[in-house]
C-alpha cells in the first residue's frame, strides 16, 4: 500500500491546486445543468440517454480492490483522497455520464454517535441496536462539521470532474432504521416491523431523527457542489403499500421535500418496490429508480407522466453473453421512451464479479443506440 498512498498524495496535491478553480466550476452551473444526465432527470431531451451504474465505484474494478487493500470501509469513506480517487475510477474507465459519490449509507449514522462497523462480507453491524427511547437518545442530530470530510471530498471531485455531474447520496430513514434496529442486515425485518407496528411513537421518533440526519447529510453534499442526489431506500420493498404510506413515506418526504429549494434533481430508489413506485414518486422524487422486476413502461404508467425513471437492466444479464446484453439493453431503452426522461442504469448495484469491460461496452452501446 505504500506506493498507492504515495500516488494518492500526488493526486491529492493536484486536486488541492484544482480547488483554486472551484469558483469557475460553480460559476457555469449551466454546463452541468445542460449535461445529458441532468437534462434526463428534468425530463428534457438530450443528445443520448445518459448512463451510470449503482456501485460503479466498487469491487468490480481491480483498481478499486487494489487501493482499498488493508483499508476499512468507514476509513475509506472518511478520507477525501481515497473518496476522490475511487469515485473517479469508473468515470475514467467507463465514460459514464455521471459519477456517484463514494460513501456508505451508514456514514452519517456513525457521525451521529452510533457505534458501528462495516464488516466485509456482512455489511453494517451495530454494536448496540436502537430499540428503546434511551437508545434513541444516543442518536444525536449532526451538523456539517461532523462530516467535513464529505465537504472536502465533494469539492475535490467537482473540481476534477468538470462537466461530468456528481451524484450525492444517502440512505432513506426506513433502510437506516432497519440496520439500527436489527443490529445488521436482515432478511425478515422482524424487529424492525415489530417496532413499527407495536411502538409507533418510538418508530416515528426514530425515523424523524433519521430524516433530520439524512437531510443534513444531503445538504452538505449539495452545498459542496453535487449536481443531483439519490435517496436509497434499499429495503422498502419489504413493506406493503399501505404500511409504506403510513409508516415510512412521511419521513422520506421530509427529506426529499426538504430539498425542494436546493435546485438539484432528487432520485428515489428501492429494491422490490414495484407496488410502491407511485408512492415513492409522490414522496418528492424527480426521478424514480426502478429495479429489474418492473418494465420501465409499466413503471411509468404507475408513477405517472411527470417524473423521469432510472434503470433497469438486471445485473445478472451482464453474465449472460454480449448478445443477450445487447438485446436486453435495447429493450430497456425502448421501454424507457415511455417516460419523460430516462437515465439508464442497472436494476440494482454492479455485482463484484462483473467484468468491467462489459460495463464499458454497455455504456458505449447505450450512447450509440440512443444517440442514433
Amino acid at each position: 500500500m505504500g506506493k498507492a498512498y504515495a500516488d494518492l498524495a500526488v493526486v491529492r496535491g493536484r486536486h488541492a491546486a484544482a480547488l483554486g478553480v472551484l469558483a469557475w466550476h460553480h460559476g457555469p452551473v449551466t454546463v452541468l445543468q445542460d449535461s445529458p444526465f441532468v437534462r434526463a432527470c428534468r425530463g428534457l431531451p438530450g443528445p443520448h440517454t445518459p448512463v451510470w451504474f449503482m456501485r460503479q465505484a466498487g469491487r468490480s474494478l481491480p483498481e478499486y480492490r487494489k487501493i482499498r487493500q488493508g483499508v476499512g470501509m468507514l476509513e475509506s469513506c472518511r478520507r477525501p483522497d481515497l473518496v476522490t480517487e475511487i469515485t473517479l475510477q469508473p468515470v475514467r474507465r467507463h465514460n459514464v455520464d455521471a459519477a456517484i459519490f463514494f460513501s456508505d449509507i451508514v456514514v452519517p449514522v456513525a457521525a451521529a454517535g452510533i457505534d458501528l462497523d462495516i464488516v466485509a462480507g456482512t455489511g453494517p453491524v451495530v454494536a448496540e441496536p436502537v430499540r428503546t427511547e434511551a437508545d434513541l437518545a444516543r442518536l444525536r442530530p449532526i451538523v456539517p462539521a461532523d462530516v467535513d470530510f464529505v465537504t472536502e471530498a465533494v469539492r475535490l471531485l467537482v473540481a476534477e470532474l468538470g462537466a461530468t455531474p456528481l451524484i450525492g447520496f444517502a440512505g432513506a430513514p426506513f433502510t437506516l432504521a432497519s440496520y439500527l434496529i436489527e443490529g445488521g442486515p436482515s432478511r425478515t425485518y422482524l424487529k424492525t416491523k415489530a417496532m413499527m407496528y407495536g411502538a409507533p411513537e418510538l418508530w416515528n421518533a426514530l425515523l424523524a431523527r433519521l430524516a433530520e440526519i439524512t437531510l443534513t447529510f444531503l445538504r452538505v453534499q449539495i452545498d459542496a457542489g453535487v449536481s443531483a442526489v439519490q435517496l436509497f431506500d434499499s429495503w422498502a420493498g419489504a413493506l406493503s403499500e399501505a404500511d409504506y404510506r403510513r409508516f415510512v413515506m412521511p419521513h422520506s418526504a421530509a427529506v426529499l421535500n426538504g430539498l425542494i429549494d436546493a435546485g438539484v434533481p432528487r432520485i428515489h430508489f428501492g429494491v422490490g418496490t414495484g407496488v410502491l413506485l407511485e408512492a415513492m414518486g409522490e414522496a418528492g422524487a424527480d426521478v424514480v429508480g426502478v429495479d429489474w422486476r418492473t418494465p420501465l413502461d409499466e413503471a411509468t404508467r404507475r408513477i405517472g407522466p411527470d417524473r423521469a425513471v432510472q434503470g433497469n437492466l438486471d445485473p445478472a444479464i451482464l453474465f449472460a453473453g454480449w448478445d443477450v446484453v445487447e438485446r436486453e439493453t435495447r429493450r430497456v431503452l425502448d421501454q424507457g421512451k415511455a417516460a419523460p426522461g430516462h437515465v439508464f442504469n442497472l436494476g440494482h448495484g454492479v455485482m463484484p464479479e462483473t467484468d468491467p469491460d462489459i460495463l464499458t461496452r454497455l455504456v458505449a452501446l447505450v450512447h450509440e443506440v440512443s444517440g442514433s
